[in-house]
């Protein structure tokens, strides 16, 4: 119910960022004032501020793909409108206050007009190059060193995913990109730390093709995955889930899928891979899923491992980090917080998590935190790179 109580200040700051753009409009060119071209521009842009209200309440079609993908992009679009449109205003009211030479040709109307345009520019270009680079994967490279035996292995390559969203945002092109990439690495084992979906089974653009695709990853020791919490069948809105009595789980097709395609979901289970190394996938802390009303503790996972082994955890969300290190964990591999995805967000997540994105060394664990391969919400990333990890990890 969240986005409901919400939905007053939402439609507030799109009527604040309508208002500024309209003033502008009419400055530079007054035959825009006039009722017979405003209110048509008027009636567009009410259109897409609520193609997000109904995309929600439409049945599952190409219109409303069509109708989601363009909310998304319009609420990226409506964030870098309201930071820009705000700290010109802002500045222009700290001015005001002042007197200094040159203060009118300021207050211009030329100079409204140049502002105005400037301010345009700069939404326009942070919005297409956080589209383009929300498309745009790239490979981040880690190596770190455990001092454990392995068997006979002395090194190992990893391939770290997370974060897929596939949805309406993320779909075959951007899944035929991670496949691509990700054998081209080489792995000897492919892990997914959680969201693979984006809550809704309806939203997969192709879930065949899909299927397909994820099955054509290549790697020795095979693919291993967990869930996160939007790998979980509900109806979002704007970001905003909606309370339920019944239990928030995983549609049963969503589990089917990563089987046809290969993946192993790991729930709250543990495997030993060839006799050298464990790999243990967590449920997700808030939504562990069906089945699973809470999930075993660091010391639980460990208590019936021999820790003369590298043991390695996958979990959603980078949390109890102290934990799984004074457990006998070797690596924590996380994604969950997708570096903010989005500036400011970038530099405001740092405060809620401990290693909000990269490496994080704690006792003798090394943690992992990916940006993630997708999106969530906005289409966009500005001041994160969408990314698959690759990590060699040498041992003793």
């Amino acid at each position: 119910m969240t986005a409901f109580y919400l939905a007053p200040f939402y439609l507030f700051l799109c009527g604040y960022v309508l208002w500024r753009m309209l003033v502008w409009l009419e400055k530079c060119w007054p035959f825009l004032g006039k009722k017979r071209v405003r209110i048509p521009l008027i009636f567009l842009y009410i259109a897409v501020v609520f193609c997000i209200l109904i995309a929600f309440l439409m049945e599952p079609s190409y219109v409303r793909r069509l109708l989601k993908q363009l909310g998304n992009v319009w609420l990226g679009v409506l964030l870098y409108s309201l930071l820009v449109i705000s700290a010109v205003d802002g500045v222009r009211m700290l001015l005001k206050r002042f007197a200094f030479p040159g203060k009118g040709r300021l207050f211009s109307v030329k100079a409204h007009r140049i502002i105005g345009g400037v301010c345009g520019l700069c939404i326009f270009v942070l919005s297409a190059w956080g589209i383009w680079n929300a498309d745009n994967l790239r490979v981040t490279e880690y190596e770190v060193y455990v001092d454990k035996e392995a068997g006979e292995l002395k090194s190992l390559n990893i391939v770290l995913v997370a974060d897929l969203h596939m949805g309406y945002s993320i779909g075959i092109p951007q899944m035929e990109q991670m496949v691509e990439r990700i054998n081209e690495e080489e792995p000897d084992l492919v892990v997914i730390a959680g969201d693979i979906f984006d809550n809704e089974y309806e939203a997969l653009e192709d879930p065949e093709a899909l299927t397909e695709i994820l099955g054509r990853i290549r790697s020795r020791y095979g693919v291993y995955a967990c869930y996160g919490n939007h790998d979980i069948q509900e109806k979002i809105l704007a970001g905003f889930t909606f309370a339920s009595r019944r239990e928030k789980a995983s549609d049963p097709r969503m589990d089917a899928l990563l089987e046809q395609a290969g993946i192993r979901l790991l729930r709250d289970e543990g495997v030993l891979i060839a006799d050298a190394f464990y790999l243990y996938g967590r449920p997700d802390y808030n939504r562990p899923g069906r089945g699973i009303t809470v999930r075993k503790t660091p010391a639980q996972i460990t208590e019936d491992m021999d820790l003369t082994k590298p043991v390695i955890v996958l979990d959603h969300e980078p949390r109890e980090l102290q934990e799984l290190a004074d457990a006998g964990v070797d690596m924590d591999l996380c994604g969950h917080t997708h570096d903010g995805q989005m500036f400011p967000g970038n530099l405001v997540v740092r405060f809620f998590w401990e290693n909000s994105y990269g490496y994080l060394r704690k006792g003798d664990m090394h943690n992992i935190v990916t940006s993630g391969v997708g999106v969530f919400g906005p289409d966009m990333r500005v001041g994160t790179k969408c990314e698959i990890c690759r990590i060699t990890v040498r041992f003793r």
